[in-house]
């Protein structure tokens, strides 16, 4: 047994075990420990888990596990919390710059716990009849829909991610218009492998193919998620899109220790 110190944290309902690990002591191949840890009933609770581990250059590394234990694709609420955390550890001020699976990823902080994470540069969106397709530092299918409220997200969404992206999967985002600049977005989370309350990265890929498919004309979106409201604002290039920001709250919900 270990005593592991951990804190937790969520972004619009989207939430983490976030672990300083900057003496790199966990043992980040320990699937079923990560498992365990973010099991609703038997561990802490959460989306998935997050170590903040040194970097050379940077001011950090993030390390991410979805909830099934494994070391999953970037995703962007983790990324505004383990900035969050970065600040209240104090080894970042406004402004953060740190590496992802996906690559460098630079952050400001704003009062009333708001993040925004700059995610990368987009050039390759795939339009299909029905959906969009697109890899924001994890893949996302993207799909209008006439009542978000009304669409069994867990049922579609599992039926989607495994028949029409194998093994492999994808996130498959649900989307009803609400305004010109507004959109309602619901994610079933492969890893997750259920409907998450946000998800920084589906709704980034929301955004973008909403303007790719000229239901916004606007260059900064409102995507309303069970868990809370994002926004996302980016610069239409000719390739696709650049200086994409992810914008919302990350917040401390408690800390502790847990027996392992």
């Amino acid at each position: 047994m270990q005593a592991i110190p951990f804190y937790k944290y969520q972004g619009t309902g989207n939430d983490f075990i976030v672990i300083d690990d900057r003496q790199e002591q966990f043992f980040k191949k320990d699937t079923k420990l990560i498992q365990r840890l973010c099991d609703r009933k038997f561990g802490i609770g959460a989306d998935g888990l997050i170590l903040l581990r040194n970097h050379r250059l940077h001011n950090f590394t993030m390390v991410y596990f979805n909830a099934d234990g494994n070391q999953s694709s970037m995703c962007g609420n983790g990324g505004r919390c383990i900035v969050s955390f970065a600040k209240y550890l104090g080894i970042v001020a406004d402004s953060a710059t740190f590496e992802a699976i996906d690559g460098l990823h630079e952050a400001k902080l704003f009062d009333n716990n708001q993040v925004s994470l700059q995610m990368k540069n987009m050039d390759s969106l795939q339009m299909f009849d029905g959906h969009v397709f697109m890899d924001t530092g994890s893949p996302h299918h993207v799909e209008l829909t006439d009542n978000v409220d009304h669409v069994d997200v867990y049922s579609q969404g599992r039926y989607l991610r495994n028949e029409l992206y194998g093994k492999e999967g994808a996130n498959i985002n649900f989307v009803q218009p609400v305004t010109g600049t507004t959109f309602k977005v619901r994610t079933y989370e492969r890893g997750v492998e259920n409907e998450t309350l946000s998800c920084g990265t589906g709704v980034t890929a929301v955004a973008l193919a909403m303007h790719k498919t000229g239901q916004t004309q606007a260059h900064e979106v409102t995507l309303e998620t069970p868990g809370g409201n994002l926004k996302v604002s980016f610069e239409p290039v000719a390739q696709g899109y650049k200086n994409i920001w992810l914008t919302g709250p990350a917040t401390l919900v408690f800390k502790g220790i847990i027996e392992a």
